[in-house]
């Protein structure tokens, strides 16, 4: 089926849809293709977001066709130089990719799955045609969301992908929380725009391997070098005091993570919950390329990304 777009009297995030399965509940909204709700037997998995209400910055979005920055929103790709908007004005970056505020079609929504569609069109900055696809579906195990960009134009396309929500451990903030997060490198940034600048191996603050309080460190990086299972999937747990926590696991397509403590000037967003984003690339792939995991679509061809996230 599909959906209306949004119009008169739908709730400002969009059409919502709900699945559940085995106690777990997630809510949908179609701008962003957004996870705007995930509990599992009543307890917030996510920081969660009203219904009827702009979505606070790209809590639960998917961020495609690149994840995180693109430096100043210049890149060079096939021998053109490309220029994007500037949609993080205080940093001066191209942020999170361009469907974030994007209505989705509904093309499927069953009990405990949910398909949503669009299509990124050629344009200035990314002249390239790109339908993305996303599959929210919730079983036992948790949350499973895959996301598959197709390249439907005529030229080859740059790409990644990845999401964005707030992890919620329990009660408490960030600060109260422990961290198992099994990367052997951290991006380093500069302290003012985080432009990029050296993958150096974890060290200090960075050094989570093992289950480490968060406390009042902070942390806007990007990490990589995962230890991975025999199946290649990397495994992040954040723990409350009481034992219950959530955990984010996501497969070798996505060989970084950006993990943000949620420092915000909004007293109501402060360290409420902790981003973790699992990344097919890193931030500013775009002007790296393949050694920090940007992807190439050739035309007609798709690649597809999936992470989970569970209770613990």
């Amino acid at each position: 089926m599909s959906a209306e777009h949004v119009g008169e009297g739908a709730p400002l995030s969009g059409s919502q849809l709900t699945i559940t399965a085995d106690g777990y509940t997630a809510d949908i909204a179609t701008v962003g293709a957004s996870l705007r709700t995930l509990r599992h037997e009543g307890r917030d998995l996510v920081v969660p977001f009203d219904a009827d209400e702009v979505r606070p910055v790209f809590r639960g979005a998917v961020l495609a066709p690149w994840p995180n920055r693109v430096v100043d929103g210049r890149y060079t790709f096939d021998g053109a130089e490309q220029e994007l908007a500037l949609t993080e004005p205080t940093r001066q970056h191209a942020l999170h990719g361009l469907v974030g505020w994007t209505d989705f079609a509904v093309e499927a929504h069953e009990p405990d799955r949910a398909v949503l569609t669009t299509t990124v069109p050629a344009q200035q900055g990314y002249p390239h045609r790109v339908v993305v696809t996303v599959e929210y579906r919730i079983d036992a195990e948790g949350l499973h969301t895959a996301v598959t960009g197709r390249n439907t134009g005529p030229s080859r396309a740059p790409w990644g992908t990845g999401p964005h929500p707030y992890l919620v451990a329990g009660a408490g903030s960030v600060d109260d929380w422990t961290l198992t997060l099994p990367a052997a490198e951290v991006l380093e940034v500069t302290p003012d725009r985080l432009v990029p600048t050296a993958l150096v191996p974890v060290h200090d603050e960075f050094d989570l391997r093992e289950p480490t309080l968060i406390g009042p460190r902070f942390i806007d990086h990007a990490f990589t070098g995962f230890v991975r299972d025999t199946e290649g999937a990397a495994v992040i747990d954040v723990v409350a005091a009481d034992g219950h926590g959530v955990r984010a696991s996501f497969g070798a397509e996505c060989g970084w993570v950006q993990v943000h403590t949620a420092d915000h000037v909004v007293p109501g967003y402060h360290r409420s919950g902790l981003a973790v984003e699992p990344m097919t690339c890193a931030p500013d792939a775009f002007n790296t390329g393949a050694d920090r995991g940007l992807l190439v679509l050739e035309p007609g061809a798709a690649h597809t990304a999936a992470w989970t996230i569970a209770a613990i």
